[in-house]
């Protein structure tokens, strides 16, 4: 058992902070209860020196084993090589803070592998979820970079069973094209509505449901009514869609505005200066398509598409789309709840993270200043727990 003391409490579900308060963490890594003011003074305490403690973060689409540029994935890389990258990114990721994440796409299903490594204690890492493989069409997005490949309803119902009974939590695939070929775009679907049938048959047989890669409305609207569920970087999102997405309390947009708002970070990186120009050009129209979808009330949440505990900014990645979030028309602190409430409950483990309460993981960071009226506190977090066990304490 142990304390946390001298804190404050930012409260994500009801969006304000709280405090003076202490928070016991039990033997079992969770929350046993949270108190008014000091902690016994006999207690095994840390004591936070007036930070704000808050869920961890949450960042819901995740690629730990991408390489840039894209054009040199190896699908083909010794298993080896691959999981020494991923669990460099998935270490970096929760020193920064963020203490779960959903994986969207491996190579050599690396994220499923490394789930069973951190959760035996052999690696540093986040709560991952997994989707191993995503799925794609021949010749589709993601074609030749880790992907399953399928055509037809047979085709991609054996896909996704294939990749759960290898031990995906959920199924990720691309409905449509995407903004780094030149070639492809986003505006024509690449999945027809049969083979989207197929996979949602697929995950509900398993209690799952299914992602999409989802540049515009159109593959958007079919996908809704076959239940689809969970959407991923809507670059062109129309008032109709937006509403038709905002009537279902089940349906989450990713935007994952990072990916056409960091053109610094892409160069570092090794993008292409035409990918780079692409990105840019795109970024004005995907800002105002997640504008209209905050005005319709859909709901967000925190995913970068990049590593997530990457350097960017003098912040990492994750905490910059949250502020992307905010530029987009939410307030500091309903970004702060979608990236941590909102995102847990999308991926099915609210009851389990996604904020500071008795019962759930002490999954936790800390920082000076108050996120819910202000951003910045958040490029400073100085203390990480997860599980009950501290990772970080920059005292």
């Amino acid at each position: 058992m142990a304390w946390l003391t001298d804190c404050r409490l930012a409260d994500v579900r009801a969006g304000k902070t709280l405090g003076p308060v202490s928070i016991e963490v039990g033997d079992d890594g969770r929350i046993a209860r949270i108190e008014d003011g000091a902690a016994p003074a006999a207690a095994n305490a840390h004591h936070l020196k007036g930070m704000t403690v808050a869920p961890g973060l949450v960042s819901v689409h995740t690629h730990l084993s991408v390489v840039y540029p894209f054009e040199i994935t190896d699908e083909n890389e010794p298993s080896s090589a691959t999981a020494f990258r991923a669990a460099k990114r998935a270490r970096d990721a929760v020193y920064a803070g963020v203490t779960t994440i959903r994986c969207q796409m491996e190579v050599n299903r690396i994220d499923i592998a490394l789930r069973k490594a951190a959760k035996d204690g052999w690696v540093p890492a986040p709560r991952i979820l997994s989707a191993g493989r995503s799925i794609t069409t021949t010749a589709g997005h993601a074609y030749g970079h880790g992907a399953a490949v399928a055509d037809g309803y047979d085709g991609f119902l054996k896909a996704a069973r294939n990749e759960y009974a290898a031990g995906a939590d959920h199924m990720k695939v691309f409905i449509t094209g995407g903004i780094a070929d030149a070639d492809e775009g986003f505006d024509v679907p690449q999945m027809t509505a049969d083979e989207m049938r197929a996979v949602v048959r697929a995950s509900r047989e398993h209690h799952s449901y299914v992602s999409a890669h989802a540049g515009s409305s159109e593959a958007i609207r079919t996908a809704l009514e076959i239940g689809i569920t969970s959407y991923e970087h809507g670059y062109d999102l129309d008032e109709e869609t937006a509403a038709l997405m905002a009537a279902r309390d089940d349906v989450y947009l990713t935007p994952t505005l990072c990916v056409t708002r960091l053109p610094g970070w892409m160069r570092d990186h090794h993008f292409t200066e035409e990918q780079i120009e692409t990105a840019m050009e795109t970024g004005p129209g995907h800002l105002e398509s997640i504008e209209r979808a905050v005005t319709a009330g859909v709901t967000l949440v925190n995913g970068t598409d990049y590593p997530p505990g990457e350097p960017c900014d003098d912040t990492v990645v994750a905490v910059r789309e949250l502020e992307f979030l905010v530029d987009a028309g939410l307030t500091p602190a309903e970004a702060l709840r979608a990236s941590t409430l909102d995102g847990a409950r999308m991926l099915g483990v609210d009851g389990e993270v996604g904020a500071v309460e008795p019962g759930l993981a002490a999954d936790l960071i800390a920082f000076d200043g108050d996120p819910m009226d202000d951003t910045a506190p958040l490029h400073d977090i100085r203390f990480v727990m997860q599980r009950g066990d501290v990772i970080r304490w920059d005292a």
